[in-house]
């Protein structure tokens, strides 16, 4: 595939970079039209969304560099192109989540309210950023061939000839993922639209266990994992999200001082 989507002269604009700024100006609508429906303070979603960018591509950069440090140390000029890819979406969660506890806080505003906000929208730009590794021939799978990509009738056929790398057939872990968290986004509109009795983080919680199963095993396929020792980082930070979102939609169903629904003071 092509990883960029137009040059003029030495400048190009690659397909990886236009699709992260796509899928984050979705999520910025998405949580703005529900951001309304409450009595948020002016202008703190737009400020919120600028630093929770900033320091998410940041964190996701970070979190990348230091798991693949080996790649960068003979010319460290390259932790600085981003644009070449190399982004941990775990980094830029953890990041962007550390960014809005601190801005909630300093402002008054329900951190549990906010992350319930932005996880509908989170998961959708995870869906369309995913394509940027599509172009980049990048975040797929083990070897396989025609045939069995074929035999996957969910698998588009534009997909299966972009996982054709250098003559080699890869499974497209990534097509698996953005469909994994389209689905996703489709069960918190309705989680959120029709259970009349959703409490505050809970939809933060369900979130946090969707992706964290989803991720783990498609991170079973991947080759170009992150790596600590003999273990996928993103397995170990998966199992993490699993864990945290079950014991925290438990203790919000039962937690007595946790009275506030979602749509509730």
């Amino acid at each position: 595939m092509d990883p960029f989507m137009f040059t003029i002269g030495n400048f190009g604009v690659r397909w990886y970079s236009f699709l992260i700024l796509f899928g984050i100006v979705i999520a910025y609508f998405l949580a703005y039209r529900e951001s309304k429906k409450f009595n948020l303070p002016k202008n703190f979603l737009s400020d919120l969304a600028f630093w929770i960018i900033l320091f998410g591509i940041l964190g996701a950069r970070i979190y990348y560099v230091l798991f693949n440090f080996d790649l960068y140390k003979g010319d460290l000029k390259e932790i600085f192109a981003v644009w070449h890819g190399g982004l941990a979406i775990h980094g830029g969660i953890i990041a962007g989540l550390i960014t809005l506890i601190v801005y909630c806080k300093k402002n008054g505003v329900s951190i549990l309210r906010m992350t319930d906000i932005v996880v509908p929208s989170l998961i959708v730009a995870q869906a369309i950023g995913r394509w940027g590794n599509f172009f980049n021939s990048e975040a797929h799978g083990p070897v396989t061939t025609l045939y069995n990509l074929e035999q996957l009738k969910f698998v588009p056929d534009f997909v299966i000839k972009g996982m054709n790398i250098n003559g080699i057939y890869y499974h497209p872990t990534f097509f698996y993922e953005s469909l994994w968290c389209i689905l996703g986004f489709i069960i918190l509109l309705l989680i959120r639209k029709f259970y009349k009795y959703l409490k505050k983080g809970q939809l933060t919680c369900f979130y946090l266990m969707w992706y964290g199963v989803g991720r783990f095993f498609i991170e079973s396929l991947r080759t170009d994992s992150l790596m600590i020792g003999s273990f996928k980082v993103a397995q170990l930070v998966s199992c993490l999200f699993i864990l945290v979102g079950f014991c925290g939609f438990i203790y919000l169903c039962f937690n007595k001082l946790n009275k506030g629904l979602y749509y509730g003071k």
